[in-house]
């Protein structure tokens, strides 16, 4: 069966944003090769993720860099699950990861909205089913 591999994410610098994804969002860096003097092949994860990561994508071109922070046009684009909404959502928090909302139940489970260091809006969700 086909799968969803990853997911690019437009960014300004690498290092910035591994230390964001790693250091505050607690992903794992799974990946950092150097492709040519300017480009790198980076992918980020959640710890223990078999199924898909993060792609970081330099923005390279005016265009790219327009949509830096802004690729879903104000939307949540991203979804990050937990199997423990308390104790991610505090850790994060700690580590400074900007929330917009109190975490809130809905029909589909615990959620609270986050952005990431250059603004794209995340749900961090504990769904309701197993």
């Amino acid at each position: 069966m086909n799968r969803l591999g990853l997911v690019a994410l437009v960014v300004r610098d690498y290092d910035e944003a591994i230390d964001f994804y790693v250091n505050s969002v607690g992903f794992e860096l799974v990946e950092d090769t150097r492709i040519d003097e300017h480009k790198r092949w980076v992918v980020v994860s959640p710890p223990g993720a078999r199924e898909a990561g993060v792609l970081l994508a330099r923005a390279v071109t005016p265009e790219q860099e327009a949509r830096i922070g802004d690729q879903t046009g104000g939307r949540v684009g991203l979804f990050l699950h937990t199997d423990d909404f308390a104790r991610d959502h505090d850790r994060m928090r700690a580590a400074g990861v900007a929330f917009e909302e109190q975490p809130r139940e809905e029909p589909y489970g615990t959620v609270a909205v986050f952005r990431d260091l250059y603004g794209n809006r995340w749900d961090l969700l504990q769904p309701a089913h197993g």
